[in-house]
């Protein structure tokens, strides 16, 4: 027989036992572990393989294990988590040019940390005061980094595909009148016009949206891949003859294939004339505003109706965190207000009544701004300027050394940090140059298979990684540079490590 104080201790100590909390001692040693194991991934990963020498298959038999029933010891936890980093793809690498990926910085990361500790939902103020302020103050800090908008409106989303959809369904609920809400979409087809540069993420939206993907008119882009506003007129007019209903032009602030920068003023000008909402995609390009370089390249974008950019792109902050910016925020709230009983707002003031659901999709939402807010505070300004400046000048460079090459081909101009190229065997440029139409397109088929060959070894190899375009039917080798790390010395191993491939393909075939 147990006694009732006997009892009592037995279920206070099963308690403890099953409690989730640690002690203060266990909570230093997780802490002390894991910040080793950040602190050491910076250090490292330069000197790491851009990607894991390894296959899916080993991958999954090295990682795979049973649930857990137990804790495991700290020591094992921190050897899987190596585990996991070593078969990791490195985007902070610096000769990681794929895709848009930035590298993060360590107070970005550690902001994470922090934004993941506290655990804010920010849904509203009411639910995260201070933390709602930061995320309304860093969306002013963005549109007025950029150019747009000192007093900017907005919300923080997961990137730019979300603040895409969510500009895409504002402009469509705006320009079709509040009774959609209630009725659904109905009448004359709605039309999106951009540029067949312009990221997919477009067309997907409007499909989303139940538009339909043939609501978005892609126009053919002009010589340097920009949209051609003169198409963009032209199609506007059709359609009106048409019977259906101009709706929205979108426009690109660097593409992501090229970093082609549409002609953003001469584009408002049409969207004035034919009352479309204008948005400009400038999830990758959008920060380069900030340089002297490129600036007025931007003309125009302080016109757009919205913005959409990603500070987990050329701000170098983790992911996810994207941003939309709005001109009007009466206009924008019209998409989204929907009552419900469970969250009504009861304050008073009118600052403490603010509610992000009102403006966007999402209603549970993490703390993304603590990550911008931290990387702005703790760099400022003038050194973020200076990295990403220092990025279009790889990319420039890399340019340069590609058109000083007889077995390489430049396939776009350098507008922003991107730079589109090709290899070419030896003696075929000058083949290329005196071919007939017909020949060509011959040629160029060959040499996308082999480029694409190419690109895939690169990218496996481990010292370097490139993505791809295809640029008017040619397959482009892709070096997108928004890493701080880069150096000159980076970009030529990298032309290296392509020639090699190209050897090593010679050799086989």
């Amino acid at each position: 027989m147990h006694t009732g104080k006997e009892l009592l201790e037995k279920a206070e100590r099963e308690a403890r036992e099953s409690s989730l909390d640690i002690s203060d001692d266990e909570l230093r040693a997780l802490s002390e572990q894991f910040a080793a194991l950040t602190q050491n991934y910076f250090a490292s990963v330069s000197d790491r393989p851009v990607f894991p020498q390894t296959t899916g298959a080993e991958l999954q038999a090295q990682l795979y294990e049973p649930l857990p029933a137990s804790g495991q010891p700290l020591s094992e936890l921190a050897a899987g988590c190596q585990k996991i980093i070593d078969g990791c793809r490195h985007n902070g690498h610096p000769r990681f040019f794929g895709y848009v990926a930035s590298p993060s910085t360590p107070p970005g990361a550690f902001a994470d940390l922090l934004a993941s500790a506290v655990n804010a939902s920010v849904t509203s103020w009411r639910s995260a005061p201070a933390a709602t302020q930061i995320e309304r103050m860093v969306v002013r800090w963005l549109g007025s980094l950029i150019g747009y908008d000192e007093e900017a409106n907005g919300i923080l989303t997961s990137g730019g595909s979300m603040a895409n959809l969510t500009a895409l369904l504002m402009a469509h609920r705006v320009k079709a009148g509040s009774g959609i809400s209630q009725l659904g979409i109905s009448g004359a087809r709605m039309m999106i016009y951009a540029s067949d540069q312009v990221h997919f993420s477009i067309v997907k939206a409007a499909d989303i949206l139940g538009l339909g993907k043939e609501s978005v008119r892609l126009l053919p882009a002009a010589r340097d891949f920009s949209l051609d506003v003169r198409l963009l007129r032209e199609a506007a007019q059709s359609d009106l003859a048409k019977g259906l209903r101009p709706c929205c032009v979108v426009a690109s602030a660097g593409t992501a294939a090229t970093g082609a920068i549409d002609p953003l003023a001469d584009i408002a000008h049409v969207a004035d004339e034919f009352k479309l909402w204008f948005h400009i995609d400038g999830a990758y390009g959008a920060p380069a505003a900030m340089t002297d370089q490129r600036r007025a390249s931007f003309a125009g974008l302080e016109r757009a109706d919205s913005v959409s950019l990603d500070p987990h792109k050329w701000l170098y902050t983790p992911v996810d965190c994207g941003c939309l910016l709005y001109r009007d925020a009466k206009l924008a709230q019209q998409a989204f207000v929907t009552e419900a009983e469970y969250v009504k707002v009861h304050e008073q003031a009118a600052i403490e009544s603010f509610a992000f659901w009102d403006y966007g999709i999402e209603l549970s939402r993490r703390f993304r701004a603590l990550k911008i807010w931290l990387t702005l505070k703790y760099y400022g300004t003038r050194r973020l300027t200076a990295a990403i400046t220092g990025d279009i000048a790889m990319a420039e460079y890399l340019a340069e050394r590609v058109q000083a090459a007889d077995d390489l081909e430049l396939l776009a101009p350098v507008q922003l940090s991107i730079c589109c190229f090709r290899y070419l065997p030896p003696g075929l440029l000058e083949q290329l140059a005196g071919a007939t139409e017909t020949e060509r397109q011959s040629l160029d088929l060959g040499l996308n298979r082999l480029n694409e060959r190419i690109m895939h070894r690169v990218q496996r190899g481990g010292e370097a990684y490139l993505s791809n375009a295809m640029l008017r039917g040619r397959f482009a080798l892709r070096a997108c540079i928004i890493n701080f790390r880069t150096t000159r010395a980076d970009i030529d191993l990298t032309l290296k490590v392509v020639r090699d491939a190209a050897r090593e393909i010679a050799a086989e075939d």
